[in-house]
């Protein structure tokens, strides 16, 4: 049996690894995966891939492909989901600010330095036309930390996945004032350098096993009803992500990493492309 560390967020588009895994799929193919849920997302995700404590994480793109960039040894090893990232854009449901033009030069909550969050600021500020040079952020760690900072006035907005905010806008919590989506499929799966040379054919079956069910997913009978009492979302609300949201089974190819590399370069969110972000699997 091999052990391997996995991480993800702990929202709607990891549930077919958590089938996998509670269906013992993984095991049958003697592979011993550790789960273990990230909320802080994608900048915890890219430490722990840095430190060792993960061999695998389950990661948005735009993130991934900065730290790699940056010195993170891992690789991606293929596409995860295909369809964008809907990012809501939120303030405190009592804050003044009415439109997206209000928050120019204001102060954008995130989950941490080089997150998504973080990421998608400069994203939806160059949408805007503002200067991204300006952009001021402050950090909170988690969707609960942003509660706190936007009610509290240490933060002015905040964003975050489309879906998974919505109870706290149905709760009258947040507001969103508009939606951002990624211009570039949304999450990947990243994987250790060490681990992929020391056995690139466990990787290449575990990766066998969680595309047969994302190949399926959408298909499962009452998937919709699962989703949302599992994420506490209404059945509506999931019914609409399922439509949005495409799983992938591809690597992620030449063509499509320079094309984001030069989005990332223009936004100034990395300096340099590199050639060796993915795996060439055996």
């Amino acid at each position: 049996m091999t052990s391997l560390k996995i991480v993800g967020v702990p929202e709607h588009f990891n549930l077919p690894w958590h089938l996998c895994l509670e269906n013992g799929e993984f095991e049958k193919e003697n592979i011993d995966l550790q789960w273990t849920n990230v909320p802080e997302g994608t900048g915890k995700m890219c430490q722990m891939l840095r430190d060792g404590s993960t061999d695998i994480a389950v990661i948005l793109t735009e993130g991934i492909i900065k730290d790699i960039i940056g010195g993170n040894p891992s690789k991606i090893v293929q596409i995860y989901v295909e369809s964008p990232l809907i990012w809501g854009i939120h303030v405190a449901a009592q804050s003044n600010y009415q439109s997206l033009t209000d928050l120019e030069n204001t102060k954008a909550a995130i989950s941490r330095l080089g997150s998504g969050s973080q990421l998608m600021a400069y994203v939806n500020a160059k949408n805007q036309g503002w200067n991204t040079n300006e952009l001021q952020f402050e950090i909170v760690n988690t969707i609960d930390g942003a509660v706190t900072a936007l009610t509290n006035g240490t933060a002015d907005y905040f964003m975050w996945e489309h879906f998974m905010t919505k109870p706290l806008v149905d709760k009258g919590v947040f507001r969103r004032l508009g939606d951002c989506p990624t211009p570039w499929p949304c999450f990947v799966i990243a994987v250790r350098e060490v681990v992929l040379a020391k056995q690139p054919e466990i990787i290449t079956k575990l990766l066998e096993i969680i595309n047969t069910k994302t190949r399926i997913f959408k298909a499962i009978p009452d998937i919709d009803k699962q989703l949302a009492k599992t994420y506490n979302q209404k059945i509506e609300d999931i019914k609409e992500w399922l439509t949005l949201t495409e799983w992938s089974q591809e690597k992620i190819d030449a063509v499509l990493l320079d094309r984001i590399q030069n989005q990332l370069v223009e936004l100034n969110i990395i300096n340099s492309k590199s050639d060796s972000i993915s795996w060439e699997s055996i």
